[in-house]
C-alpha cells in the first residue's frame, strides 16, 4: 500500500503553542532523511523531436524563402577545423586550375561562384546585358546574402541588417541558381558535409579548450604542501610570488627552493592538473578530422596529412587524378549549365596536368 500523509487535527498546533513556556517555540523534531534516486534520460537519437520542423519546410515572409540552415553560420563554420577548409581550398584550385575564363566570365567572379558552392551548396550568378539585350558578363551574388523569391525567377539581395525593407530584388530572369540537391525540399541547397559540421565543431572545440587550458597556465596546476620548520613566512611568501608567475605568459619556469635542515617529505608537490591525460584531446582531434575527410571524400595525402605508418598513403599523384575523375568531372558537368542558360560558352574547362594519367 503507498505511504499516505494525514493532516494534523484541529486544534493540534495551538495546543502545543499554548503548552510552550512563554518566550519560547515548542521543540519541532525534523523529518528524517530520505534517500532520493534519479536516473538520466534514454539517449536520444538526431532526429527525434526535429520531424515537426520538416513540416514547416523552407519558410517565407511573403516576399522570399528562408534557407533551412543559417547561411553565415555555414560561412563562419568555413575555417572551423583546418581539414575541413583545406579540403573545400582544394576542390576550389582544381575547379579554378581547370577554368578557362572568357569575356563573359573572369577567374575572379569563378573562385567567388566556386567558393559559394563549395561552401553553402548554393551559388549565384547575376547576368548583365548590354542594350540589345545580349550578355555583357557575369557576376557573382554571394550565396550568404541572397534569397530565392516566391515567385518563379525572383530573387534577393538580402543584406546584413536582415530588413525586409532594405532587400533589393533583382530584374527577374538574371539570375542563376545552382544548388547541391536536398532530399527535404527544393528551394534552396545544402551542403554535402553537412554531416560531419557537429565533427568539425568538435574539433574546433576540442583546440580552443586546450589553447585556453595552456593561456591560463593550468598545465602549472599544482598543490604545493609546505610543512618544513625551516621555512620561514618570508620563505613562503616568495615562494607564493613565484608560483603567482607562472599563470599566464611566462609559464613553464623552474623554481628553487633551498631549504638547509630540511626534511625529505616537507616539501611536497601533489599534482591537480592532469587534463593533459584525462581530455582525449589527440583522439578527439584524429576522429574528427577522419569524419571530415570522409564527408569531403579526399585523399589525405592530397591535404599534406603525414602519415602514421611506415606504409604511407600511396602515390600522390595517382589520388590526385582518381579524385579529380570522381569529384572534380561531376561538378564541372554540373556547372556547364550556365551556358545553356546564357546562351554562350561562358563556361570551359581542361583537364590539368595533375589529372592526366586518369584519362
Amino acid at each position: 500500500m503507498p505511504e499516505t500523509e494525514t493532516a494534523p487535527p484541529a486544534g493540534h498546533l495551538a495546543g502545543n503553542l499554548a503548552a510552550a513556556p512563554a518566550g519560547s517555540l515548542p521543540a519541532v523534531t525534523p523529518e528524517p532523511a530520505r534517500e532520493v534516486a534519479f536516473t538520466f534520460g534514454d539517449p536520444e537519437s538526431v532526429i527525434d523531436r526535429r520531424e515537426i520542423f520538416d513540416m514547416f519546410e523552407v519558410a517565407h515572409n511573403n516576399r522570399w524563402y528562408e534557407p533551412p540552415v543559417s547561411l553565415a553560420g555555414l560561412g563562419r563554420a568555413y575555417r572551423m577545423a583546418p581539414h575541413h577548409q583545406s579540403a573545400i581550398l582544394l576542390k576550389r584550385n582544381l575547379l579554378t586550375a581547370s577554368f578557362v575564363p572568357s569575356r563573359w566570365f573572369s577567374m575572379a567572379e569563378f573562385e567567388l561562384f566556386a567558393l559559394d558552392w563549395l561552401v553553402m551548396g548554393n551559388a549565384y550568378l547575376e547576368r548583365a546585358d548590354n542594350l540589345a539585350g545580349r550578355p555583357l558578363g557575369l557576376r557573382c551574388s554571394k550565396a550568404a546574402w541572397t534569397r530565392v523569391g516566391l515567385a518563379p525567377g525572383q530573387f534577393f539581395w538580402v543584406p546584413r541588417t536582415g530588413w525586409i525593407s532594405d532587400a533589393t530584388e533583382y530584374r527577374p530572369g538574371t539570375i542563376l541558381h545552382l544548388k547541391e540537391p536536398d532530399p527535404m525540399q527544393e528551394i534552396y541547397g545544402m551542403p554535402e558535409y553537412l554531416s560531419a559540421l557537429q565533427s568539425g565543431l568538435l574539433n574546433e572545440a576540442a583546440t580552443i579548450f586546450r589553447r585556453r587550458y595552456y593561456l591560463n597556465g593550468s598545465h602549472a596546476g599544482f598543490i604545493l604542501y609546505l610543512s618544513d620548520e625551516g621555512m620561514s613566512d618570508a620563505s613562503i611568501e616568495a615562494v607564493r610570488k613565484a608560483l603567482r608567475g607562472a599563470k599566464g605568459m611566462g609559464n613553464f619556469r623552474n623554481l628553487f627552493i633551498h631549504s638547509p635542515k630540511g626534511k625529505p617529505d616537507g616539501i611536497k608537490l601533489l599534482p591537480i592538473a592532469e587534463v593533459g591525460s584525462k581530455d582525449e584531446f589527440l583522439n578527439i582531434k584524429s576522429v574528427t578530422a577522419e569524419d571530415l575527410l570522409a564527408a569531403h571524400r579526399v585523399p589525405p595525402q592530397l591535404l599534406g596529412i603525414v602519415p602514421k605508418n611506415t606504409g604511407g598513403f600511396g602515390n600522390v599523384n595517382d589520388a590526385a587524378a582518381v579524385f579529380y575523375e570522381m569529384e572534380i568531372l561531376p561538378i564541372q558537368r554540373r556547372m556547364l549549365a550556365i551556358n545553356e542558360w546564357l546562351g554562350v560558352e561562358a563556361v570551359r574547362f581542361e583537364r590539368p596536368a595533375i589529372a592526366l594519367a586518369a584519362g
